[in-house]
């Protein structure tokens, strides 16, 4: 069985690297257009779903996940602009916001016997104060361009949370104690593809 992370980012692939797993990257193309009404953690595990479900194939076990902020129910993506960023973390400074991922496995030995599980993770984030000095200066950096609610948790912009409750590696992009709970429950050893023990 060959792992597959069906994601381009960068965050993710850090994370599973962390863990020693031989991976391949085969980022899925789907419409992630949330539909009406959708809660965010229904929109993040249907995302990470279709995600797992658009590159499911014989001898492989497929993780895919979609991350969300969500701050007074609303979803906050990926900013459109720095100002529109600027906007974003405003919102956020001295308040509490939430993290949903949503993640899903699909494992598919060779023979047949298709498995597939997923769930969601949330992380509760408390940020404190953001001046404009320090706004302007992280901004500067660049690093919300391409980031779910403007920030990564493990970047720059950390200085600005002051407290995290729940999972760490949720925030980043990929709870990976829920991604090993939902391969045990489906049968699969994620430590299994470490470099060493990889899966032929």
């Amino acid at each position: 069985m060959r792992l597959v992370l069906a994601s381009a980012s960068p965050r993710r692939r850090e994370l599973l690297r962390g863990l020693d797993l031989v991976f391949s990257v085969s980022p899925a193309d789907i419409d992630e257009t949330p539909m009406s009404g959708e809660a965010p953690v229904h929109y993040v595990e249907r995302l990470a779903q279709q995600k797992a479900q658009a590159l499911a194939a014989e001898g492989t076990t497929v993780v895919a996940a979609d991350t969300v902020v969500v701050f007074e129910g609303d979803i906050l993506g990926k900013p459109k602009d720095r100002a529109h960023a600027a906007e974003i973390l405003s919102r956020l400074a001295n308040r509490t916001h939430e993290v949903a991922t949503g993640v899903a496995v699909i494992a598919t030995p060779p023979g047949g016997g298709r498995r597939e599980i997923s769930s969601v993770e949330t992380t509760r984030v408390a940020f404190g104060e953001i001046t404009p000095r320090r706004l302007d200066s992280f901004l500067d950096g660049g690093e919300h361009a391409d980031k779910a609610g403007s920030y990564a948790l493990l970047g720059a912009s950390s200085i600005f949370a002051d407290h995290v409750e729940g999972s760490v590696s949720n925030v980043v992009g990929l709870p990976l104690p829920l991604l090993d709970r939902l391969c045990s429950q489906i049968d699969i050893d994620l430590l299994s593809f470490k470099g060493d023990r990889a899966q032929p």
